[in-house]
């Protein structure tokens, strides 16, 4: 199984510690594993911005880099989604249907797609687990509060896999982080209100790591921790799967 690793710029730029773990995750479940160095921005940041129009030749691009891969693979709920569900746009050819079709979010891809039941990961820490919304909302990783649903979350399902791992519950543990990308910058207060909010809820159920799927909703949180003090380590999820 060829698989095109995607990685969104800011793990490029911020974490690329994430981008390691996730490759050398993919790589310990039996995967050949290539990252295309001419990949870039998959064009959510600009179409969300109101400015999607200028993101079609990036979104071409996306194209042309990894149409020759079975599967793409991307630690991030958000750039999937937006690949997956905003490429609709451009003219679905046959190599943009599978793009979209074959592009997946990193749980989704180890329970679904290769159905992982074990990992040699040990990580003997109380950790908090963050689910972000473009995963939990857009790409259904698994249950919200909204739906009442009664299916498994993926991360969770990996998680409890990792030996020494003590996952703790949360008061309200599909309560949105309030970084939304655009919305933390036109909504200042109200994002940082959320993630305070967040941080109490695992502050006060005793985790000393909080993680989740979605890097970006972790540096809103990190950010919001370290102005508070808070002695809380911020890890992405392949960093634990990978431990």
């Amino acid at each position: 199984m060829r698989v095109g690793l995607f990685i969104p710029c800011y793990i490029d730029q911020f974490y690329p510690q994430v981008a390691v773990a996730t490759l050398q995750l993919l790589q310990k479940v039996g995967c050949q594993v290539d990252y295309p160095m001419q990949q870039t921005c998959c064009g959510q940041p600009m179409a969300n911005a109101g400015c999607e129009q200028d993101a079609l030749k990036t979104y071409h691009h996306f194209v042309a880099t990894f149409q020759d891969y079975d599967h793409i693979v991307a630690p991030s709920g958000s750039c999937v989604y937006h690949v997956r569900k905003h490429f609709d746009i451009i003219e679905q050819s046959q190599q943009v249907q599978q793009i979209r079709k074959n592009t997946f979010e990193l749980t989704e891809f180890l329970i679904d797609v290769l159905q992982v039941k074990s990992l040699t990961a040990k990580f003997p820490h109380q950790v908090g687990f963050h689910q972000s919304c473009h995963g939990l909302r857009g790409l259904r990783l698994g249950p919200d509060s909204e739906r009442m649903e009664d299916s498994a979350s993926k991360s969770r399902l990996l998680l409890q896999m990792v030996e020494g791992i003590e996952l703790m519950e949360l008061d309200r543990k599909d309560e949105c982080c309030g970084f939304g990308g655009t919305f933390a910058v036109s909504e200042e207060a109200i994002s940082v209100k959320m993630g305070k909010d967040r941080l109490a809820d695992h502050h006060k159920h005793g985790a000393k790591v909080i993680t989740a799927s979605d890097m970006s909703c972790l540096m809103h949180l990190e950010g919001i921790a370290r102005r508070q003090k808070l002695a809380i380590r911020i890890l992405h999820l392949a960093e634990i799967l990978n431990a």
